[in-house]
């Protein structure tokens, strides 16, 4: 058992257990949490996860969590782990079974005075343009050959297809599109269970928000990104749906019958992984880099979608919607760090945490260079969230941050606290427009079920892994079932 006696304290915002503490760990774990924060961590399994991620083969430096860990599979939710590439693992369960959840959040010219008279319909309007629930889909099914060339093309092949515009690629990570993709990877069954999803919201924590600015906290950087106080925005958090899922099911049952294969024994049989240059290994990255690209294609098709409700609700001569970024929050990649005072490269699993690269790195778009990546923060439902920039202190992470809030109490526990309704009229009596197709996904994701969004972002802040730019305030919330 772990308990607070076991962790060293290194400042107010970080943890460590040292590798001494079991003899299994080859590096020591870390957490990103307060005091108070690290003592309510012991409610569920995630710092025995983070302990156990410290057990791979090739890991390097520490295991991390962000302060909105919360128990996850195989990593914690919040976990972030370099591994060496010459003898190091890549692990389906350090990106998840949602592939490339992620943000992206488009920013308009008006106020919210400008869009108050029209807020109702336009949400509603954006409910009917952008299907939302578990499973749910669109009408027509593209087939297997086109999906195939959005699993290889990712945002890009969409825009191609007049699904918005270059400039929505320039402010996406990695331009939208993983080039190691290959959907020979990918199994027929994951291919089907994308094929009516395309452009579709999903169920759980997902979300598409209508907000506008609150607060800012850096003018310059805020200027840069092209925000100001009472600005309205739309955020958009989804992922790569059912497809994304089955990957991640295909692979987790592949790798635990592979690493007998390459003499790796683990504490958890939900970290299964092998070697990232192993057949395996490289089958599953490129199989997830499709599963990213389906992600990064169907928040493009959404935001078409969003962009096609905004002109309809505000008529063709409206002023567009622009994006401001797009990031991933669940994804491995290939990045250079520096380790033992040498960049290197190194397979960087992030599971419920965010790039946040800093100022001059080449990876973020020309307009941003100077200032460093914007960081799309979402807050549980009806509460903030948080625009924030990637520093050069986030380097001790990695450059990585946190991604939300993270849950406090499972969705089971939390449709037994809080009932829909109660949670709608809380809602509206804070002015915020809820729409949702019903009660169970509404009392799933209430925001008592979740850490303050608040205290979560002040942690990274103060930490110097990324700092805050602008809060933004919810005006109306599209949620799946």
């Amino acid at each position: 058992m772990i308990s607070k006696k076991d962790f060293i304290k290194l400042n107010d915002w970080l943890w460590e257990i040292p590798k001494s503490f079991r003899a299994d760990m080859r590096v020591p774990a870390r957490a990103y949490v307060t005091e108070k924060m690290l003592e309510e961590s012991f409610e569920d399994r995630s710092l025995k996860q983070l302990v156990n991620v410290s057990t791979l083969p090739g890991v390097i430096n520490y295991s991390l969590a962000m302060p909105d860990m919360h128990e996850g599979y195989g990593f914690p939710i919040g976990g972030v782990a370099a591994m060496r590439i010459a003898d190091g693992v890549i692990s389906p369960g350090g990106v998840g079974y949602d592939i490339n959840c992620g943000m992206r959040l488009l920013k308009s010219d008006y106020l919210e005075k400008d869009i108050k008279p029209h807020l109702e319909n336009l949400a509603a309007e954006i409910q009917k343009e952008v299907p939302s629930g578990l499973g749910r889909g669109r009408q027509i099914k593209i087939d297997i050959q086109s999906i195939d060339r959005v699993l290889e093309g990712g945002a890009r092949r969409l825009v191609e297809q007049g699904y918005g515009e270059k400039e929505d690629l320039e402010n996406c990570e990695s331009n939208g599109r993983f080039p190691q993709a290959d959907v020979d990877n990918v199994s027929e069954h994951a291919k089907n269970r994308g094929r009516n999803q395309l452009g579709t919201l999903g169920s759980g924590n997902h979300f598409l928000e209508i907000q506008k600015i609150g607060e800012i906290f850096d003018e310059e950087i805020a200027k840069t990104f092209g925000l100001f106080r009472d600005q309205v925005v739309i955020m958009i958090h989804t992922g790569s749906r059912g497809l994304g899922h089955q990957i991640a099911t295909d692979y987790i049952k592949i790798m635990m019958q592979a690493m007998q294969k390459y003499d790796i024994r683990l504490p958890d049989q939900e970290l299964a992984a092998c070697p990232i240059n192993s057949r395996e290994g490289k089958k599953y990255f490129s199989a997830m880099a499709c599963g990213a690209n389906y992600a990064w294609a169907n928040r493009q098709m959404i935001a078409h979608y969003v962009r096609k409700a905004w002109k309809s609700i505000l008529g063709e001569k409206a002023s567009p919607l622009s994006a401001l970024y797009d990031v991933a929050h669940n994804i491995a990649k290939i990045e250079k760090h520096k380790v033992g005072g040498k960049k290197i490269e190194v397979c960087l699993h992030r599971k419920g945490a965010t790039r946040a690269f800093p100022p001059e790195h080449l990876e973020i778009p020309e307009k941003y260079r100077k200032v460093g990546q914007p960081v799309l923060i979402p807050g549980s439902m009806g509460t903030a969230s948080y625009v924030l920039v990637g520093t050069r202190e986030g380097e001790e992470a990695f450059f990585s941050t946190c991604h939300g809030a993270g849950r406090t109490m499972s969705r089971h526990a939390a449709i037994r606290r809080f009932p829909g309704k109660e949670v709608i009229r809380d809602l509206k009596e804070k002015g915020i427009i809820i729409k949702c197709r019903s009660f169970r996904g509404i009392a799933e994701e209430a925001p008592l079920a979740y850490k303050n969004i608040d205290d979560v972002v002040e942690i990274v802040h103060n930490a110097g892994l990324s700092k805050k730019v602008a809060k933004l305030v919810p005006l109306a919330v599209v949620k799946g079932e």
